[in-house]
């Protein structure tokens, strides 16, 4: 399975894992599972960390690159195609970072693991609850 990590299921993966359901977890550390990223998710935790909603016990950077070696995460990158499908991701709550992570979904084919309730049933994309 592809997964696309929320930014919530990132986090909590290493701050606060008793956050995440026992399935979630399986599926996390998997190793025939693939863990998505997108680069949404990184301007996310920066945005957090601006408004002092989050802390890191590392420099953001290097937070990164110990996850990214963990998890084996890969980069769903940002490109024309994901931006151009987010028209048609048209989300109640209007969360921009929200509607370019269910795009992101869309155009790579991945499922996205999240605890929002409000990304569950977007048509087009598959989801793993965190319930």
């Amino acid at each position: 399975m592809k997964l696309l990590l929320d930014t919530h299921i990132w986090l909590w993966t290493y701050q606060d894992p008793a956050k995440l359901v026992r399935s979630i977890q399986e599926a996390i550390s998997d190793p025939e599972n693939e863990r998505w990223l997108s680069p949404i998710s990184i301007w996310e935790v920066v945005v957090l960390l601006e408004k002092k909603r989050i802390t890191l016990h590392e420099e953001m950077s290097a937070w990164i690159e110990t996850s990214k070696k963990d998890l084996t995460l890969r980069e769903a990158p940002l490109t024309w195609e994901v931006a151009d499908e987010v028209r048609f991701t048209k989300l109640a709550h209007g969360d921009p970072a929200d509607r370019f992570l269910a795009a992101t979904a869309k155009v790579y084919g991945l499922t996205l693991v999240t605890s929002d309730q409000r990304l569950m049933n977007i048509p087009g994309i598959t989801v793993l609850p965190n319930r």
